[in-house]
């Protein structure tokens, strides 16, 4: 899943915190990725991806993974941490007039249990308070799309491939 968040007239970077706790309560932490997280990042991607990318005829051992790797930023990614253990990660980062939400992925043992949504609504609520849309791509046909849509997020355009979907602030939050 690729995304992005997109700023209202401003190019605000969503900071990423050195650790954040869940405040929804479900036992996770958002920690600032470091370099050495690259390839365990890499691996995950090529993971979760593979199933969407091999149904699109677009799966490649290699490129999988190094489209990870050129474009991973420890200052744009978080590591999303239960126990000690590297349960996902998400990448929020500027590009021109927008903010991408991108490669977010969950372990595969860690999907379908709310863990998602949390970590979701959690940028969400940091974009909102800054007035900024969030805007993401994800692959035809992928099941993130739904978690996307009960967020807010809308189609903005589509191909054969990807579906762009965005969603503004929340009106509470302006």
């Amino acid at each position: 899943m690729d995304a992005g968040v997109v700023g209202s007239g401003t190019r605000a970077d969503v900071p990423v915190p050195e650790r954040t706790a869940s405040a929804h309560g479900t036992g996770w932490v958002l920690r600032r990725a470091v370099a050495a997280d690259v390839e365990e990042i890499a691996e995950l991607r090529a993971t979760v991806m593979r199933p969407d990318l091999e149904r699109l005829g677009r799966y490649d051992e290699h490129r999988v993974r190094q489209r990870l790797r050129d474009s991973f930023s420890t200052q744009h990614t978080s590591i999303i941490v239960i126990g000690h253990e590297l349960a996902g990660c998400v990448t929020v980062r500027p590009a021109g007039d927008r903010q991408w939400l991108e490669h977010f992925y969950l372990a595969p043992r860690h999907q379908g249990r709310g863990l998602g949504s949390a970590v979701l609504r959690t940028l969400l609520e940091r974009t909102d308070e800054q007035g900024l849309t969030v805007a993401l791509d994800v692959l035809q046909g992928s099941a993130a799309r739904r978690l996307y849509e009960r967020h807010g997020f809308v189609v903005e355009a589509q191909d054969p491939i990807d579906v762009f979907m965005v969603r503004p602030p929340t009106a509470s939050a302006l």
